[in-house]
């Protein structure tokens, strides 16, 4: 019979949390879980766009004194727009050789012909209205790589504030219909988790303009546009008859 008892002991040991958890409901109750969201819009404070320089000279060296030259200049004019170092942010450097594929044609390996320097960086902005006049600010420096933008909040957590008072409203609605249609009295709320969900606009593809177009007057129409932030619990509660 000990033997028995200790056989029994370990077993339970061995469940899982869960399945001890709803071995201890008590008859007269049930548990019901399910998750509940809520959505919340607001206009964008910051905007990212990514802007760079290619080069191309005979050396690696020379390919690269020219591109930091030029990134020297995308730069300043990017300062000189308002932007603060901080918010200037270094992506992607490359330097790589640049050959001549066509003597492969006459059965003969590829040549040499210089190297292509590239450098790329994010460029962040407070200012959304003056956005249109950054770009046209980097396309005069220089960029000829220009992406972006991409609008979001600084402070997502501030906008879930005023969420989570309508997601758990739904929530408690949503057990007490459960515990009604089931015929049961009330619905206790037993375990909550929460989790948000940064929901960006969809990425607009990188943009390529050229110098001339800054200098003819061209402005770049941006619209921001509004972003999203969805607050999602998951919630767990006990039905009580």
């Amino acid at each position: 019979m000990r033997t028995m008892l200790l056989a029994a002991a370990a077993a339970t040991a061995s469940l899982p949390a869960a399945a001890i958890a709803q071995a201890q409901v008590p008859a007269d109750s049930a548990l019901i879980a399910f998750t509940v969201s809520e959505e919340v819009k607001s206009v964008p404070d910051r905007a990212q766009i990514g802007a760079g320089v290619t080069t191309a000279a005979p050396t690696a060296v020379e390919a690269l004194r020219a591109n930091s030259a030029a990134m020297d200049k995308l730069i300043a004019a990017a300062k000189k727009a308002g932007i603060r170092d901080g918010d200037i942010q270094t992506s992607q450097l490359n330097i790589s050789p640049q050959y001549d594929y066509r003597p492969q044609e006459q059965g003969q390996p590829p040549r040499l012909i210089g190297y292509q320097a590239s450098n790329q960086v994010n460029v962040v902005s407070r200012d959304i209205k003056g956005l249109g006049s950054l770009i046209d600010a980097l396309i005069a420096a220089g960029g000829t790589n220009i992406s972006g933008p991409n609008f979001y909040v600084a402070n997502p957590d501030a906008l879930l504030d005023g969420a989570r008072a309508k997601v758990m409203a739904k929530a408690n609605a949503k057990a007490a219909d459960y515990a009604r249609l089931a015929g049961y009295r009330e619905a206790r709320l037993i375990q909550l988790t929460e989790g948000g969900t940064w929901m960006p606009p969809p990425q607009p593809m990188p943009v390529m303009m050229r110098a001339e177009a800054a200098d003819a007057g061209f402005k770049a129409p941006i619209q921001a546009g509004e972003v999203g932030n969805t607050l999602t619990v998951q919630v767990q509660y006990r039905l009580v008859r």
